[in-house]
């Protein structure tokens, strides 16, 4: 059998299709997301239901989105999972997470990401956060590592700084290559994004804390003196408590917070 064709459906390059078949890992992956009957679970992008099968036999009913629709079409008619499914065919990208949402029953969202997407993905998921318990995602180990980062990392980034304003991120569990058809090139990793109750640092507006995170990620080598020139002076960023020759890579959540807060501020 050719590795790129796995139970009759070629994975296509433009879904960033990796099918996930090593049954220890897919083993480690569902305890992690531990599915209960009654939970409001939705998976993204169920491929060929490597994940689907087994969190199917812990549950009687849940949803999933998948942009191909041949594997949307495969679901439907599963001999185990057809009934057990809602089957919303198209873009998470682009989907209203919010129609989901039940009285008291918050979402529970889960998925081996394609890798190209990965990131908007997540940045769109955040808008829902109110409405999500947790995430279960497998990603580039890379972009784990820049979901888990601590300020003066090179990891630390613009994503570090927005999945930690919104979620508790905790690395769950490393995953070779090997484990999925075809081979991806990269090393995966399962991480659990955990939305706060309440946010630890709110923001006036998140407009703001977008804007001082891309200048400061977008020229790392600058000190936060010269990154907010047009923005922050010195004086206000001492008054904020930020050493006005560090970098912007060494400032913590808080000190984003408190730079947008001020920004937000000023302008109204």
């Amino acid at each position: 059998m050719r590795n790129d064709v796995h139970l009759g459906h070629k994975a296509r390059k433009r879904f960033g299709q990796n099918f996930l078949n090593d049954p220890y890992i897919i083993d480690g992956i569902v305890s992690a997301i531990n599915p209960k009957p009654g939970q409001n679970l939705v998976e993204i992008g169920p491929g060929l239901g490597a994940i689907t099968e087994p969190v199917g036999k812990e549950v009687d009913k849940f949803t999933v989105i998948e942009l191909d629709r041949d594997l949307a079409e495969r679901l439907r008619n599963h001999p185990d999972l057809g009934e057990k499914l809602t089957i919303h065919e198209g873009d998470a990208m682009r989907f209203d997470f919010t129609q989901l949402v039940k009285p008291n029953n918050k979402l529970r969202i889960f998925g081996n990401l394609p890798y190209n997407i990965s990131t908007p993905l997540m940045f769109h998921l955040f808008e829902f956060h109110k409405d999500i318990q947790d995430m279960h995602f497998m990603l580039q180990k890379e972009v784990v590592n820049r979901l888990a980062a601590g300020p003066g990392t090179k990891a630390y980034g613009r994503l570090t700084v927005m999945a930690q304003y919104f979620c508790k991120v905790m690395p769950v569990l490393e995953v070779p290559p090997s484990a999925f058809v075809p081979p991806p090139k990269v090393d995966s990793a399962v991480v659990r994004l955990t939305p706060y109750e309440d946010l630890p640092h709110p923001v006036a507006d998140l407009k703001w804390l977008d804007r001082v995170c891309r200048e400061g990620f977008n020229q790392r080598r600058k000190t936060v003196r010269n990154c907010y020139k047009g923005l922050l002076d010195t004086d206000v960023l001492e008054e904020l408590g930020i050493n006005p020759s560090m970098r912007p890579e060494n400032l913590t959540l808080e000190q984003f917070v408190s730079m947008a807060n001020w920004l937000d501020a000023k302008t109204k």
